[in-house]
């Protein structure tokens, strides 16, 4: 099964070859990186045609602080889970004594998780300061 057939107004008929020097073809070649979705080909089209050149900019000064919220993340969530499982081991003994163990388990696990969201509103208060500053 073959491609349709381009219509005759969009179809592209003629080829045209150019020469740039070393500083403009550098100057294309960095337009293309930043923009991985095109081929030297379509970005020159782009260019000749007026149309707009999409640039993707990437912020790798977050790139840690994301990695950080990340492994926060799974922190806070894994004491959640040990939290439950303690809470349901509490609710499955009807002995005083056994849930008085299983209530000290689930106060220590709560006590682990204040540092991680000190932690957290640290990290989100810096970011509030990047980005409503502007």
């Amino acid at each position: 099964m073959g491609r349709k057939k381009a219509k005759e107004a969009t179809e592209l008929k003629h080829r045209l070859y150019t020469r740039v020097n070393d500083q403009k073809m550098n100057e294309l070649q960095e337009l293309l990186r930043k923009n991985p979705k095109n081929d030297m080909s379509s970005l020159i089209r782009d260019i000749l045609h007026n149309r707009q050149v999409k640039v993707f900019v990437r912020d790798q000064t977050l790139d840690n602080l994301m990695e950080e919220l990340a492994r926060l993340r799974n922190e806070v969530r894994s004491i959640g889970i040990n939290i439950n499982q303690i809470t349901r081991h509490f609710n499955t003994y009807p002995e005083p004594q056994r849930k008085a163990l299983y209530a000290k388990m689930a106060f220590q696990e709560y006590l682990n998780v204040e540092p991680k969201i000190n932690e957290l509103l640290t990290i989100i208060s810096k970011l509030a300061q990047k980005w409503l500053s502007k």
